[in-house]
């Protein structure tokens, strides 16, 4: 069947699918949720001798969020016929509606954290004990010279261009010193975001070649490719799953190391210590004085956790790794994932609109995925031996 000549339930599904890629195309929780004065507010901190929460400011939200709620649950999700389809895109109104929410309480303290505990949940026991278990072995080798910090972000720019060149897409390098992460990529602005404050290893620029071109821009471009724009903007619960395949794509290319799971293994602890009441300073006092984590990367995962008023997605990466990971010894096909912006809970849902010729096959394949070339035993017996 063409979309040209498609049933009135596909037209209905296709004119929603429109109606919510106009509606959520401001929706990047990502643009919002990071504070303007981090550099400031570290100083302030650190002159408080860590005694003092530091005070963010945030971007000013520019969309009318009571109209987008409104339109969301207008959408006539009734003439979509297929049962499995119609779920999804109420799954997915529900979803946007709850990031929608998200945004409009950021800073507000605990109505933000309770609209992420909403969104993207919290950490099990299973997974603090698996973070707990990570944390046992010993870092090693940093003392190499590809792990010394020592390129800014404008030099990195011809690293990622010469990666990039295996992939038939162009992107845009932006710079920024408001971003929490060393880089990331903005979806909707088709753009890899480079921290201008961060100093980066040609360690760090292999990580992030795989990790934010190979998988998050990868994705991003797979996603525009179909005729349903909601493989552009994210599935429900997505960031467990492309988190899991960005930091598998470390791990295939021989560029996960110990010391970046105990960087994935504090996340889960301080979104854990999040849970149980936290507040910024004692989590960064957690993470540095009992944990001895150095000051600077102590108070970056203490931001990337309490920004907002309490971001509790940043367990999803280890989680995520470990269902990727499993999935792959199983001898699974990853290429369906790489579609999109899409999670392991709607694959069998993938496959039925790629056989009604509503979605399509990945166009770009994460070139780490055909690699293989990890040959680290300590980093392949962590990930075995995660519950």
């Amino acid at each position: 069947m063409t979309i040209k000549n498609a049933d009135l339930s596909v037209r209905a599904l296709l004119e929603i699918d429109r109606n919510i890629d106009q509606l959520v195309k401001e929706v990047e929780l990502l643009s919002y949720v990071n504070p303007v004065n981090i550099k400031e507010a570290k100083e302030r901190f650190f002159r408080s001798k860590y005694l003092t929460d530091p005070e963010f400011i945030y971007p000013q939200i520019d969309f009318d969020r009571f109209r987008l709620h409104r339109e969301l649950f207008t959408q006539p999700l009734e003439h979509i016929e297929d049962a499995e389809t119609r779920q999804l895109y109420e799954d997915i109104i529900y979803t946007y509606s709850g990031l929608i929410q998200c945004i409009e309480t950021i800073g507000s303290g605990r109505k933000f954290y309770y609209n992420c505990l909403h969104c993207f949940g919290t950490p099990t026991e299973t997974d603090v004990e698996n973070a707990k278990f990570i944390l046992h072995f010993e870092d090693r080798d940093l003392e190499q010279e590809r792990f010394v910090p020592k390129f800014t972000s404008l030099e990195t720019e011809p690293f990622f261009e010469a990666y990039s060149k295996q992939y038939d897409f162009n992107y845009r390098i932006e710079h920024s010193s408001k971003i929490s992460a060393s880089a990331m990529v903005l979806n909707n602005k088709r753009a890899l975001v480079l921290n201008e404050n961060y100093l980066f290893s040609e360690h760090e620029l292999n990580v992030l070649n795989n990790h934010e071109i190979g998988v998050h821009m990868v994705t991003t471009m797979n996603g525009l490719e179909h005729p349903l724009k909601i493989f552009s903007h994210g599935f429900p619960n997505y960031e467990e799953t492309q988190e899991g395949l960005a930091v598998f794509a470390e791990y295939m290319s021989n560029n996960l190391t110990v010391t970046r799971l105990k960087e994935l293994a504090y996340r889960v602890i301080a979104v854990d210590s999040l849970a149980k009441g936290y507040d910024f300073s004692k989590t960064f006092r957690l993470l540095h004085n009992q944990f001895d984590l150095e000051r600077e990367q102590a108070f970056y995962i203490s931001l990337r956790v309490h920004r907002g008023g309490g971001f509790t997605k940043d367990y999803l990466y280890l989680t995520g790794l470990k269902k990727i990971y499993d999935r792959y010894k199983r001898g699974e096909d990853l290429s369906p994932l790489l579609t999109g912006k899409v999670s392991l809970e709607y694959l069998d849902v993938i496959q039925t609109l790629t056989d009604k010729g509503l979605a399509m096959p990945s166009r770009f394949i994460t070139d780490a995925y055909a690699s293989n070339s990890n040959q680290d035993e300590t980093v392949d017996f962590i990930l075995n031996n995660l519950k």
